[in-house]
């Protein structure tokens, strides 16, 4: 993966599947409990982290919802 504090540009975390951005979560904590040179090569870091956070957070509540609504529909199923 991409260095976030480098002149390269990193893929659109909107565009990174869960695995992909779970994986790039990994590497930018462990740069940041290493320390990066800058303060504002942190806070790039910081900032890529929460953006990726967030993508993991949307695709685990989308699959709690697909979960939830595969349950309702056996459950329903068992109604009938």
């Amino acid at each position: 993966m991409e260095d976030v504090t480098s002149d390269t540009p990193l893929p659109d975390v909107d565009t990174l599947s869960f695995e992909q951005a779970r994986d790039e979560l990994v590497r930018v904590v462990g740069e940041l409990e290493q320390g990066a040179p800058t303060l504002e090569q942190s806070l790039a870091l910081w900032e890529r982290g929460e953006a990726l956070a967030a993508r993991c957070d949307e695709w685990l509540r989308g699959a709690k919802r697909r979960l939830e609504a595969a349950q309702a529909a056996g459950d329903a199923g068992d109604d009938a």
